[in-house]
């Protein structure tokens, strides 16, 4: 019977564990910057329908 590779696959579990937090910890900063831009009054970066002007008056 083989034995299998544990020092390898702990690695590479340890690895994926790393990644999932380094992702956590960049949606966590990234939604409360929009939090402080929201609060702030800042507009967001997205964009509306093209070619449409928002609350234009018609005349």
């Amino acid at each position: 019977m083989a034995r299998t590779k544990f020092t390898f696959e702990k690695r590479q579990r340890e690895i994926a564990r790393q990644k999932k937090q380094q992702e956590k910890a960049t949606r966590r900063t990234e939604a409360k910057q929009q939090k402080s831009d929201i609060e702030s009054g800042v507009p967001s970066e997205e964009p509306g329908v093209p070619g449409q002007e928002p609350d234009s008056p018609e005349t």
